[in-house]
């Protein structure tokens, strides 16, 4: 963000009031993690996470900010909300009401949050009830559960699935009257806590000559080469010149000159990487909790973390995800007839159908550089901490999702900031304009 930004920030008292809201917000998220679920002993929990909370649950734990490590009752996160959206929005293609409902614009938009919310109380409810369970059978240490049994079950779902429904919440409420996408935000807030703990672990491998000092510079200059491309990338776009023809109405001519339609390269974002993890994380969550040997050895062989089935999957969930959520962001059709009804064309393409067809050419391509950039980004840390044992202590997921939201939070505010100028000015020419 520009210096500048920061220092107009305190000139808009409307800004600083999302500002102030947003991190306050926050912090009532960062003090939910820290209460604990009741019946459960979270030193071991803790303990176990010490042994064991690499892979999957480390992964499950970055994503509920260091929320199941303490079993707190915001232990499984924002996880189900995203499941939750995820499953609507492949409905939508399926479905003509939904598809209907999100053509209606706001009303629309309204009620398929609604249907959102409704899926996110019954995942939290069949995931709280499998965590309970888990709990119960040991998954995380014996001895985790004071007193088993159906009371404890039900207090335990009752607990993590409002847990679950306040983030939910909270995220809502911050887009409406914070700044930046809430949802996102709750997720980069978990992952930024974690910093300070990573550089000292880094710190200690150092300190312990587990890790040379050179060592820990050369990693330290790849995340920040890593951090540099990503933005490098998320600025990136394809801009399609459209030219206006000019109209005379009378002894006026209206329109004419050039203008462009930019098409990011990453138009979907941190969606992608988010809902693979997501669908990820169940069937490994099964893998710990299942009594079944036969389905518990066959996802940990061929859906390991940091597995080349892993790995595999992921790559094509986000390349999946990434097509399929800039199919929804942006519909050639739409865009094409949009540009004929204020009489632009694209030079040397004819309007309308041949159009569609260049600009859904153009996205397709971009997409594919998109994909395989955040498939490299999410990947290569995983493989490089899997085969070579470089400790990365945020995966590439964590890195593009703290980049990404920092970035798309600074350009809000940035807006906010054009938008009040605009309007003063504004104010300023209808003053001058009463004076004469």
């Amino acid at each position: 963000m520009n210096p500048s930004v920061v220092g107009n920030i305190a000139r808009v008292p409307e800004l600083q009031k999302r500002i102030l809201f947003t991190f306050g917000m926050l912090a009532v998220y960062r003090l939910g993690c820290a209460i604990p679920t009741p019946g459960v002993d979270r030193a071991a929990v803790r303990s176990f996470f010490e042994d064991q909370g690499g892979g999957i649950f480390g992964l499950f734990n970055l994503f509920s900010g260091g929320a199941l490590e303490g079993l707190s009752i915001f232990a499984l996160g924002i996880m189900p909300y995203i499941s939750a959206s995820i499953i609507l929005q492949l409905l939508t293609v399926v479905v003509p009401r939904l598809e209907e409902l999100k053509k209606e614009g706001e009303e629309g938009r309204r009620v398929i949050t609604r249907y959102t919310r409704y899926g996110t109380v019954g995942l939290a409810l069949v995931q709280g009830l499998l965590m309970a369970t888990a709990l119960e059978q040991g998954a995380f240490g014996p001895g985790t559960v004071a007193e088993p049994g159906w009371e404890f079950r039900l207090m335990a779902v009752v607990t993590l699935t409002s847990g679950t429904c306040f983030i939910m919440w909270l995220g809502e409420q911050i887009t409406e009257r914070g700044i930046g996408n809430g949802i996102s935000l709750v997720i980069f807030a978990g992952i930024i806590v974690r910093l300070p703990s990573a550089i000292m672990n880094l710190g200690d491998l150092v300190r312990t000559e587990q890790m040379s000092p050179i060592g820990a510079v050369l990693l330290i200059a790849f995340v920040m080469a890593v951090i540099g491309g990503v933005v490098y990338v998320e600025r990136a776009q394809r801009r399609i010149p459209i030219q206006y023809a000019r109209r005379v109405v009378g002894n006026k001519v209206f329109g004419g000159g050039m203008t462009y339609f930019p098409l990011r390269v990453n138009t979907a974002g941190v969606i992608p990487p988010i809902f693979a993890s997501s669908l990820l994380i169940l069937p490994l969550q099964v893998s710990q909790w299942t009594n079944l040997d036969s389905v518990r050895d066959f996802i940990n062989d061929y859906m390991g973390f940091g597995g080349f089935g892993y790995n595999a999957v992921y790559v094509v969930l986000i390349m999946f995800f990434a097509f399929f959520y800039t199919g929804i962001m942006i519909n050639p059709d739409d865009v094409a007839d949009n540009i004929k009804k204020n009489g632009g064309y694209i030079p040397g393409i004819r309007p309308g159908k041949r159009t569609a067809e260049y600009i859904n050419r153009v996205l397709s391509r971009i997409t594919l550089v998109g994909a395989v950039y955040l498939s490299a980004v999410c990947v290569l840390p995983t493989v490089m901490a899997s085969r070579f044992g470089v400790p990365f202590f945020f995966g590439g997921t964590a890195l593009l999702i703290v980049v990404g939201v920092g970035m798309d939070t600074a350009a809000q505010i940035e807006a906010h900031l054009v938008s009040r100028n605009y309007e003063t000015l504004m104010q300023g020419v209808r003053i001058r304009g009463r004076g004469r």
